[in-house]
């Protein structure tokens, strides 16, 4: 082969559209998004600076008591203030959907990335067990699991996170079967590049914009997931502070007039969620650009 060419060939390696994407920052859904889900990491960070209740602190004398000055979310039928527990609600929500969805991404993504660079009969052996999993609802799945782990934070995660798996692994081998036929990953076979050097250093950073993508719309429905299974009685269990148990205890009190108890945590679970859906709808957007 000529030098000329072959320097020619080995320098189309094109920039993975993520770095240096100016357009997102210009995005109405992003900074939207942006701003909510940072409100309310910001509430669960300091939550003891903006509340001088526990989330599982008892007032004897305001027991199911409104919205007021002492408690200004009212409190819930244990006296406990609704406030301070959505505020500490929101770092289980928060951890348990962020390091669920970054494990999953971990390691569906490397499992999809060499199943779709070293296809094989591995790749298929992958793939049907991949089909397996997705061939049950996703929240179904997911009750199974929690059932049999049983309640708590480790717990979930690992089920939020084995949920998702399969998703990032279908996705990750179909975008490298399309980028490995690329000319830049030819040119770095002949210029004598390892496979998994190949695969990890020049072909992965090429396939990541879905992941940026999917990832954030993700977390919003893993914090549905815990909120749905805490509801269920399978999450995080009470007095333990948490949206769903919070909307699952309180539900029972809405008939008696008492809605704050169960509408606060459901109005925050909604935000946040419209967060998350917020900002990987702005991300899909404006990565989707040429």
């Amino acid at each position: 082969m000529d030098d000329s060419l072959f320097e020619q060939r080995t320098s189309v390696k094109p920039r993975p559209s993520w770095l240096g994407q100016s357009r997102v920052l210009r995005s109405p859904l992003v900074w939207v998004g942006g701003t909510i889900l940072f409100l309310v990491l910001f509430g669960a960070i300091a939550a003891p600076l903006l509340t001088t209740w526990e989330p599982t602190e008892i007032d004897f004398e305001a027991v199911s008591a409104s919205p007021s000055a002492q408690h200004i979310l009212g409190t819930d039928r244990n006296g406990m203030d609704i406030w301070a527990r959505i505020l500490f609600g929101a770092r289980i929500d928060l951890l348990v959907a962020v390091v669920a969805i970054s494990l999953a991404v971990l390691v569906g993504g490397a499992i999809g990335s060499v199943a779709g660079y070293l296809r094989g009969w591995g790749d298929e052996v992958i793939m049907r067990i991949t089909d397996i999993f997705q061939a049950f609802p996703s929240f179904v799945l997911a009750l199974a699991v929690a059932a049999v782990l049983g309640p708590g934070v480790r717990n979930l995660i690992i089920v939020v996170a084995l949920v998702n798996i399969p998703a990032y692994v279908r996705m990750m081998r179909a975008e490298v079967i399309s980028v490995r036929e690329r000319a830049f990953v030819e040119a770095a076979t002949c210029a004598g590049l390892g496979r998994f050097s190949i695969l990890f250093r020049e072909i992965v950073p090429n396939c990541l914009n879905p992941i940026f993508v999917i990832a954030p719309l993700n977390c919003g429905w893993a914090i549905l997931t815990v909120a749905g299974l805490s509801f269920l009685g399978l999450g995080i269990p009470v007095p333990a502070a948490e949206w769903g148990s919070m909307i699952s205890t309180g539900a029972g009190d809405v008939v008696a007039g008492q809605w704050w108890t169960s509408v606060f945590p459901g109005v925050v679970l909604f935000v946040a969620v419209m967060g998350f859906n917020f900002l990987g709808e702005g991300l899909r957007d404006t990565m989707g650009k040429k």
